[in-house]
């Protein structure tokens, strides 16, 4: 079934880019029959989706899943499939024959069709499962806050696909399970229950040291179409939300490491890349009109650089728009601009309250030094500083710096003089790292665009 499902998607995508590049023929060329060279490009495009899109999670199982999340990874990889089709034509020398208004008629089509068809599907699936139909009955086996979490994210979760219909207390004295389910504490007639009222999962929501039982339900239902699933309670042990990888093979559940997945770090480069690529020319008349106020009004350089740590560590050097006059810092210390700092110039303290210094960061984006959205980077020796001094300062190296993130956009900005503004900073930085999503991303970007550009703590 899941076979065909994928196979179904797949015919799907395909059917919506050729259909997206007939309607885009028809509102540009008022033809629906495009140019030869067109339905090579189009050709193309729907080759490129084939072998690209699986790598993106498009043909995932869509039971329990991020409708966001989804349409997120759609959107990202139709871009990049766009992408490689445009280098394609490129380096064939057949990419002047394309009407560039074609392309973006046929590229939002395409796009919006395959977006709207899922979240479509979605829509339907998800009356269906209220009215209690297409649903994968789950029963959880559990105790104390960990399998009450759970039982809680179910029944929120309405849409998903999944009801619990009953729940195994594995140690009844540590207190009763919190739901409306029934709960067994004989394990025979638990057994029975999943075996009697047709329960497709089990969830064994278990700490490690429950290693017996977690045999024993994996041995009961070995013989059995049952999906028996541990969902193990490390809250004590791991840093983050802890994840599974695949390391040489064999599966790893992250305690202390990054959260974020290496196809999905793959996501936000190719992402990176792009935005910056895009927000550079976009911008480039205000760099430069910034560039020439800078000369104009102040003696030196017009960018100011500066070594900062990146990912994993790795130092490399920041770009702004120079916001202060020449000046002798004492070697070893950088002092943060304060109110009313005799350092800053008129044209850098508008500037800095705007945050346009930091427009240069996108050349940092490009160069792959820094990402749009992360962790704010600091001076080298407030890394020194904050990191003895700050728990779980040193895990915002995980992922690249960001021109923006998280802290910014929810008020930590601008000079760090205490240290508990520093640990407010700190602590957005690690819930960003935790829940990262392409989502996520988006709101921080649109908060900065609106929101986030000036601010009372940045001078």
């Amino acid at each position: 079934m899941r076979d065909l499902q994928g196979l179904l998607a797949r015919l799907f995508d395909v059917a919506m880019i050729v259909g997206g590049a007939a309607v885009a023929s028809q509102i540009r060329f008022e033809d629906i029959t495009a140019p030869a060279y067109s339905v090579v490009f189009v050709a193309f495009a729907a080759a490129f989706s084939l072998a690209l899109f699986p790598g993106f999670g498009v043909y995932q199982s869509w039971r329990g899943r991020s409708k966001v999340m989804l349409a997120c990874q759609v959107s990202l990889g139709w871009l990049v499939v766009q992408g490689c089709a445009l280098a394609l034509m490129f380096s064939l020398h057949r990419i002047d024959y394309v009407s560039r208004l074609w392309f973006a008629y046929w590229t939002a089509m395409s796009g919006g069709l395959m977006i709207g068809g899922r979240l479509l599907t979605h829509v339907v699936l998800a009356r269906m499962r209220n009215a209690g139909m297409n649903l994968h009955q789950v029963a959880i086996v559990g105790c104390g806050k960990h399998c009450n979490s759970i039982v809680r994210k179910l029944e929120r979760a309405k849409n998903s696909g999944f009801r619990a219909s009953a729940a195994f207390n594995v140690s009844p004295e540590s207190g009763r399970l919190n739901t409306r389910v029934p709960v067994f504490e004989d394990h025979d007639a638990f057994v029975n229950y999943v075996r009697t009222h047709n329960v497709h999962e089990v969830w064994l929501a278990l700490p490690l040291s429950e290693e017996r039982t977690i045999h024993r339900f994996v041995n009961e239902f070995r013989d059995e179409l049952v999906n028996v699933r541990f969902m193990p309670d490390v809250r004590s042990l791991a840093l983050f939300e802890a994840g599974t990888t695949d390391l040489i093979g064999e599966t790893a559940i992250n305690l202390v490491a990054s959260p974020i997945s290496q196809s999905a770090l793959l996501q936000k480069e190719i992402f990176d890349r792009v935005f910056a690529l895009a927000a550079i020319i976009a911008v480039s008349p205000l760099l430069l009109g910034i560039a020439i106020a800078i000369k104009l009004t102040s003696r030196g350089p017009v960018f100011f650089r500066q070594r900062r740590k990146g990912a994993d560590g790795r130092v490399f050097r920041i770009y702004k728009f120079r916001s202060m006059r020449l000046h002798t810092e004492q070697a070893g210390v950088v002092r943060q601009a304060t109110r009313n700092d005799p350092r800053v110039t008129r044209v850098g303290a508008f500037l800095r309250r705007t945050s346009l210094d930091e427009l240069p960061q996108f050349f940092n984006v490009l160069l792959g030094d820094m990402s749009v959205v992360g962790p704010r980077p600091h001076a080298l020796e407030h890394d020194d500083l904050y990191q003895k001094v700050v728990s779980g300062y040193i895990h915002r190296y995980r992922i690249k710096p960001g021109i923006t993130g998280w802290a910014q956009v929810n008020g930590f900005r601008g000079e760090t003089d205490l240290i508990e503004k520093m640990e407010g900073r700190v602590a957005h930085d690690l819930y960003y790292l935790g829940n990262w999503s392409f989502g996520l991303d988006m709101k921080i970007i649109a908060a900065t665009i609106f929101k986030g550009l000036r601010h009372t703590n940045a001078y």
